[in-house]
């Protein structure tokens, strides 16, 4: 499909149409688009973690595609406030300029982003009360409030002359949510009656049968896992799951303990949780400094780093470099979160590396109790589309497995019209069949230090590959007669034990300069092919003798 098909599009100005440019395909990085009239609307703005690229921690999705358009964005609105929705916005914010739009807790967090990055004054942040409304001409938006695993997560109701949209955001069916609002199955109902024509869905959870769970459970079983225990007890959960932090703090309390929060996007989570009214009543939390001298049987710690994060304080606990809290034996860890995919062998090396130190680990694994999803499961689903009964069902934040499964479940379901869809796709919900027009530029983008990358920039890759490979570098000093004027010189990383590498550097010396040596007298005036003759010749010898294809550099230097 071709940019002509979207500009004619465009140019009708009566189609609406559903852009996404990350989150479609994958877990993570959601940035979505719809547009009528000539006009724009974004919905979120996040990253992703855990990407396996050396050095980087932080990606998220490319936003050329609307950058050039933004004269005709009208706003950004946030679902909630979690990273994949909410991320990549100190980042890519200058790149936009569009006015902000999000509830209140939503926008603390998101005002703490934008300090940070030192842009406050330069955004416009819209503050909408949880399930209010408002206008971004073309569209009316709808605030429609869902129990998801952070507060204040909204559905949208986007409508359009020529139709209603509903973008689920992250949401679940939970009856006893601890902190924050219920699912409001009356109101999806009542939007879902006027007519909906195409709902975009959550698919994280499609394959997990029944319902997520609700928090109350989890409330429960964490009093009993803290009032069996003996030594210090550490929680680690997510900080944005303000209702676990409290069940966990309650716990602690309820036996006696005292409740300290270690990590700085805890304390982080406690300020907005406060400013926003959440944990009015909630006695203040302990410091670490404060339950050095506590008796361990007294102490209860609220911690970051569930997923195994390297600076996240749990993992500088588990590894004993944490300057003010440890763990010994006897004490317990209980992991209150799921395993984000991808993130299993950081989990399972901290914890064991606990284990290694005596305490006791705890996680759903082997206590389902302690954690429930913040999705929804296939009954919850099921009943959402019972609810809305949209025309047209896009399944999104999921990996591809999971859309697929999706469009299965929705096809049971007697939806007409559910359509896969990937990143770059741009489909036109309304009027008429759902149908995709068009495919957009989409990518990736690294945060490496303080810049952003490509994900295929050049230097990530070179990078990547030497992580995975080793590097071997070798200079040659030729004067110009094109004689060597010295023994190649040669290094490795990441390729010998060191008892190995005299051995392997002298043959690679002597084989590189030996192929040189061999050139023709016009050729070796030739850098390219030089280089290209002393990068083959390492190759041979590295291969042969390790049996490795490293990352090679060859460094020329004529006298």
């Amino acid at each position: 499909m071709s940019e002509y098909k979207l500009n004619n599009a465009i140019a009708g100005r009566n189609e609406l149409l559903f852009v996404p440019l990350g989150g479609c395909g994958e877990i993570g990085m959601n940035l979505n688009l719809f547009f009528y009239d000539g006009k724009w609307l974004m919905v979120d703005l996040g990253v992703s973690f855990g990407e396996k690229l050396p050095g980087i921690d932080v990606v998220m999705p490319d936003p050329s595609f609307i950058e050039e358009r933004r004269d005709n964005l009208v706003g950004l609105v946030l679902t909630h406030g979690h990273e994949d929705h909410i991320g990549a916005i100190p980042h890519l914010w200058r790149r936009l300029r569009c006015p902000i739009y999000a509830t209140p807790f939503t926008a603390a967090l998101v005002r703490r982003k934008l300090d940070e990055a030192g842009i406050t004054r330069e955004v416009k942040l819209h503050i909408i009360p949880a399930g209010g409304s408002f206008d971004l001409a073309p569209f009316s938006i709808e605030y429609v409030p869902m129990t998801h695993s952070i507060v204040e997560s909204h559905a949208l109701a986007i409508t359009t002359p020529v139709g209603t949209v509903l973008h689920s955001g992250d949401w679940k069916f939970d009856p006893s949510p601890q902190l924050g609002a219920v699912s409001n199955r009356k109101r999806l109902e009542e939007i879902g009656k006027k007519g909906v024509v195409a709902m975009i869905g959550d698919s994280t959870n499609v394959f997990k049968q029944g319902v997520a769970g609700s928090e109350a459970d989890v409330k429960t079983a964490l009093f009993e896992v803290v009032k069996q225990a003996k030594g210090r007890v550490a929680i680690a959960c997510f900080a944005s799951n303000v209702a676990r932090v409290q069940s966990a703090a309650e716990a602690g309390r309820a036996a006696g303990r005292q409740v300290a929060l270690v990590g700085r996007s805890m304390w982080r989570i406690d300020e907005c949780a406060r400013e926003t009214g959440y944990w009015a009543k909630m006695p203040h939390f302990l410091s670490e400094d404060d339950i050095i001298d506590l008796p361990p049987e007294k102490v209860l710690m609220i911690c970051t780093g569930s997923q195994g994060e390297p600076r996240a304080a749990l993992a500088r606990i588990a590894n004993g470099t944490h300057q003010r809290v440890f763990v010994e034996e006897g004490d317990t860890v209980v992991f209150s979160s799921r395993i984000i995919p991808g993130n299993e062998k950081e989990i399972y090396h901290l914890q064991d590396q606990l284990i290694d130190r005596g305490v006791h680990v705890l996680s759903d694994e082997d206590h389902p109790g302690i954690h429930v999803s913040g999705h929804p499961a296939r009954d919850e689903l099921l009943e959402m589309m019972q609810l809305v009964k949209p025309l047209a069902l896009i399944p999104v934040h999921g990996e591809p497995r999971h859309l697929a499964e999706h469009i299965t479940l929705a096809e049971s379901a007697g939806i007409k019209h559910p359509v896969l869809l990937h990143n770059g796709e741009v489909l036109k919900l309304a009027p008429g069949v759902p149908t995709i027009i068009d495919q957009v530029n989409f990518g990736r983008l690294a945060l490496d230090g303080n810049r952003l990358l490509s994900d295929s920039a050049k230097p990530l890759q070179e990078r990547k590959r030497m992580n995975e490979s080793g590097l071997a570098v070798v200079t040659l000093v030729i004067d110009d007669a094109g004689e060597l004027i010295a023994d190649p010189s040669v290094s490795l990383h990441g390729l010998a034990d060191p008892a190995e590498v005299a051995a392997l550097v002298d043959q690679i010396s002597e084989a590189v300069g030996q192929s040189v040596d061999e050139m023709s007298p016009k050729d070796v005036m030739v850098d390219h092919l030089v280089i290209d003759r002393a990068k083959t010749s390492l190759r041979q010898v590295i291969k042969r003798q390790i049996g490795h294809r490293p990352q090679v550099e060859v460094h020329l230097v004529r006298v």
